[in-house]
């Protein structure tokens, strides 16, 4: 592939941005190479300053579950876009979207929109300690829930990418109010609660996480968490930024049946526009000002074009009942084709999926814990990527980072994806 445009760019950019990009993991430092610069995406692809096409499992990190530029989803930005791009005042498309949103959640009575998913875990969190009158958090290792000082230890995603523990610049006051344990250690959680318990004001956990790669909770662990918070009258807060309306239209919470006291969201809900979102039970949500005493604010919260964006996007996974179906349909049939195709080469892998969400580790060995994926083998993986980029098929950058299927990948597509790891086994084993 030429890459001429994208290299030029890069080094144009590392002059007048820290790395050459505004969100570490783009750099691709940790598969030694560097960044595809993406001209435009249509449906099910993405197309760099070069002219190359891609088949994009990474969709904009989740949010472009309907496909690239859906258009329905432009539609409605465009009729936005004519009356005005931000106010900074109430807007009829704000109820719009949080009356969709707490009519899909039985969990949710009141919802705030935010900018980002890390302002809603930041706020999620710090309403549970108003409310609580508690100041100790618990998190688990590889979960990211955004780059807010508290939650930036064993934190996956990009730090996990760049072998990054504690992030420099966080306060040791602050990380030790934060509790970071073993993902599905049922055990550890549970000695933790028992010694702890009256202190912690909440429990953040990703119900699915999507940020140490893929890896699902095992029997027990997101019930046991919901049992022991509500025994120690902590809150139980779901990171579904990345899960909400991706692995169902209820999110992770009604795949397994957990109601949280807070959900916070992001992504998705915005049609692919800056958006956050935290809501909850109704006499929790009113401790917020101006109801309450739990300050939180933003400018260009409940921004019109994400609003719209996100109308049209959840109003068109909830027409078509069929939608969560065919994803999973999809999303299984790739991820089957990868399994075969690596066992035909002799490449151990480990592949799972929930819906539209999937993951593969360079591993044999069940993925349970932050720890478990890191023992993947992530030289191959920086292998493996190179040779799926160059064949036309784009991945996350990072063997920490779920991949996405949308409702634009058709069987050519996953047909093609498997023909070019089978291609790019073949060679990487050699």
């Amino acid at each position: 592939m030429k890459t001429i445009n994208s290299k030029k760019f890069f080094k144009e950019a590392k002059n007048i941005i820290p790395g050459g990009v505004n969100s570490p993991v783009r750099a691709c430092l940790a598969v030694g190479g560097e960044p595809r610069f993406i001209d435009k995406a249509l449906g099910s692809k993405i197309y760099d300053v070069d002219g190359n096409e891609y088949i994009d499992y990474v969709g904009s990190w989740g949010p472009a579950i309907l496909g690239h530029s859906d258009p329905d989803v432009i539609s409605a930005i465009q009729e936005t876009l004519k009356k005005g791009i931000s106010f900074g005042a109430p807007t009829f498309l704000e109820n719009k979207l949080a009356s969709l949103i707490v009519d899909s959640i039985p969990s949710i009575d009141m919802i705030r929109m935010v900018n980002s998913g890390t302002e809603a875990t930041m706020s999620a969190i710090r309403l549970a300690r108003g409310y609580t009158k508690r100041d100790k958090i618990v998190k688990f290792d590889g979960c990211y829930h955004g780059h807010s000082d508290m939650l930036l230890t064993n934190a996956g995603s990009g730090l996990a990418t760049f072998k990054i523990e504690k992030a420099p610049g966080v306060p040791d006051l602050v990380a030790e109010n934060t509790f970071s344990i073993p993902y599905n250690d049922i055990d550890t959680f549970d000695k933790i609660m028992g010694k702890y318990g009256k202190e912690i004001a909440c429990v953040i956990v990703e119900p699915v996480a999507g940020n140490m790669g893929f890896v699902k909770p095992k029997a027990g662990f997101l019930e046991n968490i919901r049992n022991r918070t509500k025994e120690c009258n902590a809150l139980l807060i779901f990171d579904e930024v990345m899960t909400g309306f991706r692995v169902a239209f209820g999110g992770a919470q009604s795949v397994f049946n957990i109601i949280p006291d807070i959900t916070c969201f992001g992504k998705i809900i915005g049609g692919g526009m800056p958006v956050g979102a935290y809501g909850g039970r109704k006499d929790i949500m009113e401790h917020i000002a101006p109801v309450g005493k739990i300050y939180q604010a933003g400018t260009l919260s409940g921004n019109p074009l994400a609003m719209s964006s996100g109308i049209a996007t959840l109003e068109k996974l909830k027409k078509d009942k069929n939608s969560y179906k065919k994803l999973e349909t999809t999303t299984k049939k790739l991820t089957e084709g990868l399994k075969n195709v690596a066992q035909k080469n002799g490449i151990e892998v480990n592949v799972d999926s929930l819906g539209s969400m999937f993951g593969m580790f360079f591993n044999s060995s069940t993925i349970e814990s932050f720890e478990d994926a890191k023992k993947s083998d992530l030289n191959l993986f920086a292998k493996y990527y190179k040779a799926m980029l160059e064949k036309g098929v784009y991945l996350a950058p990072s063997q920490f980072e779920a991949g996405f299927v949308s409702l634009s990948h058709t069987d050519e597509d996953i047909t093609k994806t498997i023909d070019a790891a089978d291609k790019s086994f073949q060679e990487i084993k050699l």
